[in-house]
């Protein structure tokens, strides 16, 4: 069920615009559109803020605080104020689904003991997210996009980071030369 939702969401995405993809260290040339409500913008970026710092707590190895943030994030993914988007129900409801779906993977990185385990859920969180970013914006704010093609045994994995500083959620800090910035998105 998970997997069609995320191919939903996925085909909605792809068909809802381009996105300028930058090359690796690139500033963004181009502001995007972030044309929702300022009530949804505040929560999205206090929503991000936990998600930074989970991500965080990845990149340190630390499982205590990557519990906390998980936990946190789920708070402020579960009261985004989705009502405030003005768009398609259609559209809407992908990202109602992606909410859901992402508050559930949170769920899941709670329960797990094993923090390898706990990243495959941040894994999926992130690509989730930044589906959502990509179709909302994220006003006054620039989203960079990493990859590790290293992680889940070279299968590779993307997160979000606030800068283009490396870091690695997926192995910690101890292996930033195997991390690139493959996307931007400035709103």
């Amino acid at each position: 069920m998970r997997s069609a939702i995320f191919l939903v969401i996925i085909a909605f995405f792809a068909c809802n615009g381009s996105v300028k993809k930058e090359p690796a260290g690139a500033a963004p040339q181009e502001h995007l559109k972030a044309p929702y409500a300022a009530q949804f913008y505040d929560s999205l970026q206090v929503t991000m803020d936990a998600y930074y710092d989970l991500t965080d707590g990845f990149s340190q190895g630390n499982a205590t605080y990557v519990n906390k943030w998980a936990g946190i994030l789920k708070q402020h993914v579960d009261s985004l104020p989705l009502g405030a988007l003005q768009m398609d129900s259609v559209k809407l409801e992908a990202i109602r689904s992606a909410t859901g779906s992402i508050s559930a993977e949170l769920a899941g990185v709670l329960g797990e003991q094993d923090i390898e385990e706990k990243r495959a859920g941040f894994g999926m969180v992130s690509d989730m997210l930044y589906d959502i970013i990509q179709a909302t914006g994220l006003k006054g704010s620039t989203v960079y996009r990493q990859y590790c093609p290293m992680a889940f045994n070279d299968r590779g994995a993307y997160w979000m980071s606030k800068s283009s500083k490396l870091q690695n959620p997926f192995f910690g800090n101890g292996m930033l030369g195997c991390v690139e910035v493959t996307d931007s998105l400035s709103y």
